[in-house]
């Protein structure tokens, strides 16, 4: 096999693992979390001390990316963790420099909200290019 289709393969692979679970949504919330906790060990002139700065500053957002960790490996629990991730995410507003400022907290929402509303028995979708193809074998016939 050439390294084309070994690449076409993993590709293909990798789309069909990540059409089985709630993928963009878990890696929103695990970015959001991991840029909370960069925002927090940034340098003390960047930094706004507002909040809780002790355990709680580290701990929710260490805890989003837990959840959007657990997103992308179980989604059958995504319900709990896209709510766990939200109130978490809104928490950082708090306890954690303006929520990463502003970036982390609205990056854990959208992506709580993308794993909420993901449906696993959905259909996947079809390319554009695809469904003109069909369009056209279709009236051909």
């Amino acid at each position: 096999m050439s390294q084309a289709g070994e690449r076409t393969g993993a590709r293909a692979a990798f789309r069909h693992w990540r059409g089985r679970r709630p993928f963009w949504g878990g890696l929103l919330l695990t970015l959001a979390g991991a840029e909370i906790l960069l925002t927090m060990k940034a340098s003390l002139k960047v930094v706004l001390h507002v909040g809780m700065q002790g355990l709680a500053g580290y701990l929710l957002p260490a805890l989003m990316v837990l959840c959007g960790l657990l997103l992308l490996c179980s989604p059958g629990q995504r319900l709990f963790y896209s709510l766990t991730g939200l109130l978490l995410s809104l928490g950082t507003w708090a306890t954690s420099n303006l929520g990463g400022f502003l970036l982390g907290l609205l990056l854990g929402c959208a992506g709580s909200c993308l794993a909420f509303g993901w449906l696993p028995d959905q259909e996947p979708r079809r390319s554009r290019r695809r469904r003109r193809r069909e369009a056209r074998a279709a009236a051909a016939h």
